[in-house]
């Protein structure tokens, strides 16, 4: 039975949603270094609201002084970074509001950030959002959950070990 078991076992780290909005392929990200998994696999999210939140038990590891992105390290290791938009680093904190600090323990839903999507998107940024595990070389497997809508807390990813 072995990977056959293995492939539909419920087994895994869940990474939750960390906000409202569409669940799709990291393929369909246009910067090359999500797309092409350089950072590391995972998915993307092109959100409908604005509230970014934990997608683990864990740590914030990494807030960005710009808003821009966060990454979490989970309870099991897991390294998540959620990076919000494309180029945004470039608002220089416009548009963004930090409400978690480096260090801080999270649960899954708690506030991290809060980005103006509308004003972030009228300003011309491409607000896709990716969800990268910058340890996946530590997993077997990243798996993505179907594509489509997803609130925030649905599980996007399983991540498995051998």
């Amino acid at each position: 039975m072995g990977i056959f078991q293995n492939l539909f076992s419920k087994g895994g780290v869940k990474v939750a949603s960390p906000m409202n909005g569409r669940l799709v392929s990291i393929k369909k990200v246009s910067d090359p270094t999500f797309r092409d998994e350089i950072v590391g696999k995972g998915a993307a999210v092109i959100p409908s609201d604005n509230r970014i939140c934990a997608p683990v038990d864990g740590v914030v590891s990494t807030i960005f002084p710009t808003g821009h992105a966060v990454a979490v390290t989970g309870k099991g290791g897991e390294e998540i970074l959620i990076h919000i938009g494309l180029d945004t680093v470039k608002l220089k904190g416009e548009h963004f509001t930090i409400h978690a600090s480096e260090g801080q323990e999270v649960k899954v839903g708690d506030l991290l950030i809060e980005a103006d999507i509308g004003q972030i998107k009228e300003a011309g940024y491409d607000i896709i959002t990716p969800i990268i595990i910058c340890n996946s070389d530590d997993y077997t497997e990243v798996v993505m959950k179907e594509e489509g809508d997803v609130v925030q807390g649905d599980e996007i990813l399983t991540l498995r070990k051998a």
